[in-house]
C-alpha cells in the first residue's frame, strides 16, 4: 500500500497526516475485503510505504522523517511512522508529473478554494496536458472521491475544535451562574430549576451540574 502526498510549505504535521491517511486506507481496505478484525483468523495486511514529494524551499533535505524522532525525541513508543522524502524527478517521470499535477491543483485552489470544482478542473487540465493522463482517465472518480474525503476530514476536525470551544464556554457560563445563584442565597433546589431553564437542560442534568460545582463550604440549603 503506497500513499503519496505533495507539499510545498513544509510542516512536520505531515507525518501525523500520513498516519491518519494510512489508518483510513487500511480501514477501507478491510471493508472492501469484508475482513473480520475480531475473528481468530489473521487478516492479510499490506505493507505500507509513505512518501511526501516536497516541491518547496527547505534547507535541510533528510531522506526520511519520523514521528518518534520529531515529536518524542526518538523515544521508543507504541507507534512510529517513517515518511520517505522525495524532492525532484526526471523529465516526464511519474514524480515530475505528480509535481506538475500538484502545481495545477494549487492554482485551481487559489481560484475556487478547496472544492470539487477545483479537483475536477485539475484533473481535466492535467489530462489535456498529458500529465498523469492514463491514471486520471482510468481512475478519475476514485481520485475525486479520495481528495474530497480528505477535505471532509479537515472540515470535520475544524467542526470538532469549534464544538470543543463552545462546550468549554458553556461550561464556564454554567459554573458562573451556579456561583451567582449561590451568592444570591438561593437554595440548591431553586438553583437547579434556574440552571435547567437558563441552559435548556433536563432537570437531572442540571442537578448534576449544581451538585458538582456548589461550594460546599457554604453548606447545602
Amino acid at each position: 500500500m503506497i500513499l503519496t502526498e505533495a507539499q510545498t510549505t513544509w510542516t512536520m504535521n505531515i507525518i501525523i497526516r500520513a498516519l491518519m491517511y494510512l489508518v483510513q486506507s487500511y480501514h477501507e481496505y478491510f471493508e472492501r475485503r469484508n475482513d473480520n478484525l475480531y475473528g481468530s483468523k489473521k487478516v492479510k495486511l499490506p505493507k505500507a510505504e509513505l512518501y511526501v514529494i516536497f516541491t518547496g524551499k527547505w534547507v535541510s533535505k533528510p531522506e526520511y522523517v519520523s514521528l518518534s524522532e520529531e515529536f518524542w525525541g526518538g523515544e521508543k513508543c507504541a507507534i512510529d511512522v517513517k515518511v520517505k522524502m522525495i524532492y525532484d524527478g526526471k523529465n516526464n517521470d511519474i514524480i515530475s508529473q505528480y509535481v506538475a499535477f500538484t502545481k495545477v491543483y494549487d492554482e485551481q485552489v487559489k481560484l475556487y478554494g478547496r472544492t470539487r470544482e477545483a479537483v475536477t478542473n485539475t484533473i481535466n487540465i492535467c489530462k489535456n496536458r498529458d500529465v498523469l493522463k492514463e491514471y486520471l482517465s482510468s481512475r478519475e472518480k476514485e481520485v475525486v472521491d479520495m481528495m474530497m474525503t480528505l477535505f471532509d476530514e479537515e472540515q470535520v476536525m475544524r467542526a470538532y475544535v469549534e464544538s470543543e470551544r463552545k462546550e468549554a464556554a458553556k461550561k464556564a457560563s454554567v459554573i458562573s451562574a451556579i456561583e451567582i445563584y449561590q451568592e444570591m442565597g438561593l437554595p440548591v433546589s431553586e438553583t437547579i430549576k434556574k440552571v435547567a431553564g437558563k441552559y435548556k437542560l433536563e432537570e437531572n442534568d442540571a442537578e448534576a451540574w449544581v451538585q458538582r460545582y456548589w461550594k460546599t463550604e457554604r453548606g447545602n440549603q
